[in-house]
C-alpha cells in the first residue's frame, strides 16, 4: 500500500515550491520591511525601496523605454553592481523558489548556464550568461541571482562584478543588499507586480 499514496508526496512538493525563502535573521538584519526599519536613518526614498547612503555608493535608476517607468534600482559599490527589484507577493507564501526555476529556463534559452547553491540569503543562482561583447565572440559574464521573501513582498537582487567571484567583495555587496528597505504600501497588488519605483525625493544617493 505504501507505493499507492502519491498525494502526500505531491502536496509536500507543492508546499516546498510555495514556501518563503529568507534568512532567519531577516527581520533584524535585513532586507527589512518598512515597518522594521529605523525611521530616523537618512534613507534615499525610491518609492518601493529605500537605500541607505554610504561612502562610494553610486545609484542608478533603470528606466523602461517608451513608458519611462522606473523598473529597477542599480547600485554600484566596491567593484560590484547590485540590481534590486521589489515585487508584491502573497501574505503567506513565497515567490523565490518558483522564480528561480524561471530564471534558470530563461538563461538556458539565451545559451547560458546556471548552478544553484546556498548563500547567506538562502538558495541562489550563479549564472554564466553570453555577453555578446563586440570583438570577443564566445565571451560570458557571471551574475549571482539572490532573492528574499518578506511580508507581502519579494526582493530580487542581481550581483555582478567582483561580488560574483570574490568572497571579500561578495560580503560587501551582500551587506548592501541587507540594508535595503522594502516599502510595500497598502495598495492591493497582484503577486509578481513590480512595486512602483520613483526618482529619489532627496539628494545624497552617491553617499557623499
Amino acid at each position: 500500500m505504501s507505493d499507492t499514496t502519491p498525494p502526500a508526496d505531491a502536496e509536500s512538493v507543492e508546499d516546498s515550491t510555495q514556501a518563503k525563502s529568507a534568512p532567519e535573521d531577516r527581520a533584524t538584519a535585513g532586507p527589512l520591511d518598512e515597518s522594521e526599519a529605523n525611521p530616523v536613518r537618512p534613507y534615499v526614498d525610491l518609492g518601493g525601496v529605500k537605500v541607505l547612503p554610504r561612502e562610494g555608493l553610486q545609484l542608478r535608476l533603470e528606466v523602461e523605454e517608451g513608458s519611462q517607468r522606473v523598473v529597477a534600482v542599480g547600485l554600484d559599490y566596491a567593484g560590484s553592481t547590485l540590481q534590486v527589484q521589489p515585487f508584491a507577493a502573497p501574505r503567506t507564501s513565497g515567490l523565490w523558489h518558483e522564480i528561480r526555476a524561471q530564471i534558470t529556463d530563461q538563461i538556458a534559452k539565451q545559451g547560458g548556464t546556471t548552478r544553484e547553491s546556498v548563500g547567506p540569503f538562502g538558495p541562489e543562482l550563479l549564472a554564466e550568461i553570453p555577453a555578446n561583447t563586440p570583438g570577443q565572440p564566445g565571451s560570458t559574464r557571471l551574475a549571482r541571482f539572490v532573492g528574499v521573501d518578506g511580508p507581502r513582498w519579494f526582493l530580487r537582487g542581481v550581483i555582478a562584478g567582483e561580488g560574483a567571484v570574490d568572497a571579500e567583495a561578495a560580503e560587501q555587496i551582500e551587506d548592501l543588499f541587507r540594508s535595503v528597505v522594502v516599502v510595500r504600501g497598502t495598495t492591493p497588488m497582484p503577486p509578481r507586480d513590480l512595486i512602483p519605483l520613483q526618482m529619489p525625493k532627496g539628494s545624497g544617493a552617491d553617499g557623499s
